[in-house]
């Protein structure tokens, strides 16, 4: 089967084919966890069956006015300018470049791909980035809140829901400069729980949130894996690199060596390659032929032997791209009549595992992996409440990768998430996460 993969824009494997509608949108800078954009005018990436009339499918905005939107052709605070954080890729989401898919460049065969272009930090990961939106009245409309006898939970929720990465960090200066105090510390001294979490989730940013996240996950007894999973793994180079050096300016101390400290050997190993930050980039073409041997390399390390060489698919999979991972994915699929997640399960375990399991999934299927992590945060005998605010909010931040991700939890798990989250949280908290989740 050596040279075979699914046609672009396939489903992932063991999934039944998606029905595919365009997608709607501006272009959008390519961020984490995000496959290379293609051609205008490509179909997007597979389709869960929409809820909508026809012509509105998944990944594409609802036809009215919604909550929080400004009018057609204007956008307000609550709302990213063209061209940022919310907007889907041009193309077909899922699908490597035109002309590299399949077949070598012209004039390349058997040569070393060329060395893509560096991805663009995501938005909000380069504080250097100014928002061109005025937040004065998002501002105010925070203080207002919390002026005076008691809170407007509600005008804290809608204000701060809406803004975007660049937005909230224009916020918190101007609230600095018009009303002479801290953000934080009045959100924090006025709100309490897991309402308080996801409220200064949010006005950290996601840079910030990040590096709290990863703090905190290394403190006390024991590390929190599932927290180290979701901000450091399937991240671009860029993304990396902004958080390892925003945790050395505000901790003083390096991720690497902090991460190093609290974990076991091999996994330890593996977290070194994904902090490098040297994976391919999504801008690299996929190679057929690279392809099958990194797919055979996985098979002598697992499958192909007696015990499993962790490390050589732990150096395969960190080092490659979501557009690589994919095609190795299909092509283990095709070659082998399993899924490589599967594989996996069978020859891993504890962290390792979900680490492996977690970047494959980013890579095949990113707004399925979004949905199981929101469901592992809820489902069984209580509720994951920091797991479930911090997926929340980091979804949050991108419209159009929160649109795909309720629509695939609606496929899988037969639920509408907002109402999934109404039912397993309550007050002011249910209401910011339902609010957050309902924004696209």
């Amino acid at each position: 089967m050596s040279g075979y993969y699914p046609p672009p824009g396939a489903p992932p494997p063991g999934q039944p084919p998606y029905q595919q509608y365009p997608q709607q949108g501006y272009p959008q800078q390519q961020g984490y966890g995000q496959p290379p954009p293609g051609p205008p005018g490509q179909a997007p990436y597979q389709q869960y069956p929409p809820p909508g009339p026809p012509g509105q499918g998944y990944g594409a905005p609802p036809p009215q006015q919604g909550w929080g939107q400004p009018p057609p052709g204007q956008h307000g605070y609550g709302a990213p300018p063209p061209g940022q954080y919310n907007a889907p890729p041009p193309g077909q989401y899922g699908a490597p470049p035109p002309g590299q898919y399949g077949a070598p460049p012209p004039g390349q065969y058997g040569a070393p791909p060329p060395a893509g272009p560096p991805a663009m930090p995501s938005p909000g990961y380069d504080l250097r980035q100014r928002s061109n939106i005025n937040v004065d009245r998002a501002a105010d409309d925070l203080r207002a809140a919390m002026k005076g006898f008691g809170t407007d939970e509600d005008k804290l929720i809608r204000t701060l829901a809406q803004l975007g990465p660049l937005e909230i960090e224009a916020v918190k200066q101007v609230y600095k400069a018009r009303h002479k105090r801290d953000l934080m510390k009045d959100v924090h001294g006025e709100t309490s729980g897991y309402f308080r979490e996801g409220l200064e989730a949010m006005i950290r940013g996601p840079l910030d949130q990040d590096c709290e996240v990863i703090y905190e996950s290394l403190k006390g007894v024991g590390t929190k894996e599932s927290a180290l999973d979701d901000t450091l793994l399937a991240r671009s180079n860029a993304d990396i690199h902004a958080i390892k050096a925003h945790y050395q300016q505000r901790y003083r101390r390096s991720l690497e060596s902090d991460v190093k400290g609290d974990l076991s050997m091999k996994t330890e190993r593996m977290y070194d390659m994904v902090m490098a930050g040297r994976r391919a980039e999504e801008s690299e073409p996929v190679i057929p032929q690279q392809v099958d041997a990194w797919v055979k390399e996985i098979y002598d390390a697992t499958e192909g032997r007696a015990g499993t060489d962790q490390m050589t698919v732990c150096a395969v999979l960190t080092a490659r791209s979501n557009g690589q991972i994919r095609a190795i994915a299909q092509a283990y699929q095709a070659k082998y009549h399993r899924s490589l997640e599967q594989v996996i399960r069978k020859e891993f375990s504890g962290h390792m595992e979900n680490a492996l399991c977690f970047i494959v999934g980013a890579a095949v299927d990113p707004a399925k992996n979004d949905a199981d992590l929101l469901e592992d945060s809820m489902k069984g005998m209580g509720t994951k409440d920091t797991a479930l605010v911090r997926r929340v909010v980091m979804i949050h931040w991108d419209r159009q990768r929160l649109q795909q991700c309720k629509a695939a939890y609606k496929h899988f798990y037969k639920r509408d998430l907002v109402e999934r989250i109404k039912s397993e949280t309550s007050g002011d908290y249910k209401k910011l996460m339902a609010v957050c989740v309902s924004l696209a």
